[in-house]
């Protein structure tokens, strides 16, 4: 498979455009050698002619043509640096697009570049990321757009690479060739000063292989003008001065959430994104243990009286630090907020108002009554099998629906621990090899299909002395599938699309959060035990993206383009937390988006009288009328919903469906 890139999208053309014209007034720079005598090589740096007042006025006029409020001021970032040359003060502006997650953004930035080269002949150009995650999906973006770039740029030479500190001389390569050149890097790969031992990140070293020249030097005499993916991870101190150490010509700042939103010239806002049909519809699937919807987990283990102080041992979930949660044991007394002490909202009202040590009892604000030994909360392996069920019989549902358009289907779930999945005994695996091999018996096309071939993870890791692989939660090992699985989502993503792969659910921790995405996840499961690091935007962020086909074709149909997110909360309590979010990225008076559909919601299908009359149907009523009284059962609510979209393109909602016999007007 091939994927293909439109070069006529109207939103991607503005963006372009938007930083483009702030250089209106800087002539056409053509190649031009210049010799850094302190680093001692000769480059081919950047060239601004332009003040920071025409500078300023040109980024009012883009805003206004916008319609952002102009800003009054240039915002720049200025610091001392070291250089070959001693200290010295740089001051460099920085301007900022905002663009909702999966609309493109990297293909945007890339093609920016490309543009200003044409332009203005700029040629330097490092992309800064947060994440080896962030980086691969960079790398696989210029793969896979070189051949349309190259179409829409007269077969303009460029070449891009990720910053390998064993290979410095790609630092030779990016400052002296008089071509455009793309060097990719994390942050962590420069972000660490020298210090008086010698220590610090290679780049800022001094090193034989460049005939005693700092690389870091080198950087800098090329003027490089930075393109920041996801800003608002890079804005501590020690970041910025990280950013600032290579001396650049400007900043242009890639986020759907700006912290910080230096000169913003761009803005996609996810309601608007929506709007135009960029990315797909949400709805949301909650999976609830039925006793104890909304309720957090508390397990009483004792009461006890010590200096005339009553106390209570109990076990809850807990926010720790670096934002994961789990299970802890406190000890409280009566006037205890349990908000407060394990800083979640889950536990609001939960107040400690009467701790009883003949009956054994612990009494709450909220009216709540709990004995010793007592629990309440979500049984976390009851929901793990719910969720996962839910979400494979969804996943071989719109394969049944959408295989015909030519369109694989891929389901991500975002697992609580590592060790839950990688270990072939964790709760999560097992839970899914149970559930796989139990629903693939009623669906045909994945009756051949075992558990463990569908199956594909990619987990954060730290590689240790002697090239241990160390993953997230402690889990160690890597084995010939893991680093297939990896090639697969970070490096193949046209072959995870195609339907010769058998892989199709995906699993990971946190690594997936940011950067990647998957045209064609049309189903994330969220098996977080209840609050998680990830944010929900950057969870539902992953599968937005508009789905494609055999093709590489993109698909527009929004009947196709819907993302299920399965969540282990209520269905209020997700829309409600996603919407928050939304304000804290972008402040009170943000226009949202449509509220995600409820995918459990009851929905009454009432039929036209001339379905009763086609012969289509007459044939359907004849497979399921033995089944049905006066409801539906939820295995033959499917078959109707299908059949009646095959004979007429009915759009029909989400289950659970009710259709009685009076409404399908049959006797």
């Amino acid at each position: 498979m091939e994927l293909r890139f439109d070069a006529a999208q109207e939103y991607q053309i503005r963006a372009v455009e938007s930083v483009a014209r702030l250089f209106d007034g800087q002539g056409k720079v053509e190649a031009s050698m210049s010799y850094s005598r302190e680093a001692g090589f000769l480059t081919f740096p950047n060239r601004l002619d332009l003040t920071e007042e025409d500078l300023l006025s040109n980024v009012q006029e883009v805003q206004k043509s916008n319609g952002i409020p102009p800003g009054q001021s240039l915002a720049c970032i200025e610091q001392e640096i070291d250089t070959a040359g001693g200290k010295e003060w740089v001051r460099f502006p920085n301007f900022s697009i905002e663009m909702e997650t999966g609309t493109g953004k990297t293909y945007v930035y890339v093609r920016t570049a490309l543009e200003l080269n044409k332009r203005y002949g700029f040629r330097r150009f490092i992309i800064v990321v947060p994440s080896i995650a962030i980086k691969e999906g960079v790398l696989k973006t210029f793969q896979i757009t070189q051949k349309h770039f190259q179409e829409l740029y007269g077969n303009l030479p460029y070449k891009f690479y990720a910053y390998d500190s064993a290979n410095l001389t790609q630092v030779r390569q990016f400052s002296s060739s008089p071509n455009v050149e793309f060097m990719v890097m994390t942050l962590d790969s420069f972000n660490k000063a020298m210090t008086e031992e010698g220590k610090g990140n290679v780049i800022r070293r001094p090193t034989d292989r460049l005939q005693g020249a700092t690389p870091i030097h080198i950087v800098q005499a090329s003027k490089p003008i930075l393109i920041l993916d996801e800003p608002q991870n890079m804005e501590s101190e020690k970041s910025v001065a990280a950013l600032g150490a290579l001396n650049p010509l400007l900043a242009l700042r890639y986020s759907a959430t700006h912290k910080n939103p230096y000169n913003l010239v761009y803005r996609l806002s996810p309601a608007e994104a929506y709007r135009q049909g960029l990315v797909k519809k949400i709805e949301v699937a909650s999976v609830l243990k039925e006793s104890d919807v909304n309720q957090p987990y508390i397990r009483v283990d004792g009461v006890s009286s010590k200096k005339r102080t009553l106390t209570a041992l109990l076990t809850v979930n807990k926010l720790m630090r670096g934002g994961t949660v789990k299970q802890s044991s406190i000890t409280v007394k009566p006037g205890v907020d349990l908000r407060e002490k394990t800083n979640l909202p889950e536990y609001e009202g939960f107040i400690v108002d009467e701790i009883n040590l003949n009956a054994h009892r612990v009494t709450f604000s909220n009216g709540t009554e709990m004995a010793v030994g007592g629990s309440q909360g979500a049984d976390k392996e009851a929901i793990f099998d719910a969720q996962i069920h839910y979400t494979i019989e969804e996943h071989f549902r719109k394969q049944r629906r959408l295989r015909e358009r030519g369109i694989k289907v891929l389901s991500l779930f975002f697992i609580d621990r590592v060790e839950n999945y990688a270990s072939m005994e964790g709760i999560i695996r097992r839970t899914f090899v149970k559930n796989f091999a139990e629903l693939r018996k009623k669906y045909e096309d994945w009756q051949n299909f075992g558990p463990d071939e569908v199956q594909a993870s990619y987990f954060a890791f730290i590689r240790r002395k002697g090239g241990l692989i160390e993953l997230e939660d402690s889990v160690s090992g890597e084995s010939q599938k893991d680093q297939a699985a990896y090639d697969l989502i970070m490096k193949d993503k046209e072959r995870l699309l195609s339907f010769e792969t058998k892989e199709a659910f995906i699993f990971s921790h946190s690594a997936l959060r940011e950067g990647w995405d998957n045209p064609n996840i049309f189903q994330i499961c969220t098996l977080h035990q209840t609050t998680s690091e990830i944010r929900k935007r950057q969870e539902v962020g992953r599968g937005v993206r508009l789905a494609v086909d055999q093709t590489g074709e993109r698909i527009h149909d929004p009947q196709v383009n819907v993302l299920t997110v399965v969540a282990n909360e209520s269905y209020e309590d997700y829309v409600r937390k996603l919407q928050e979010e939304i304000v804290e990225d972008y402040g009170e008076g943000v226009e949202f988006p449509p509220k995600p559909a409820n995918a459990r919601k009851p929905t009454i299908i009432r039929l036209r009288k001339e379905y009763v009359l086609k012969p289509e149907f007459k044939e359907l009523w004849g497979k399921i009328k033995s089944k049905t009284k006066y409801y539906v059962s939820i295995d033959t609510d499917r078959v109707i919903r299908e059949a009646v979209v095959e004979i007429d393109n009915l759009e029909i909602k989400r289950p659970r469906i009710v259709v009685s016999k009076a409404e399908l007007n049959i006797d």
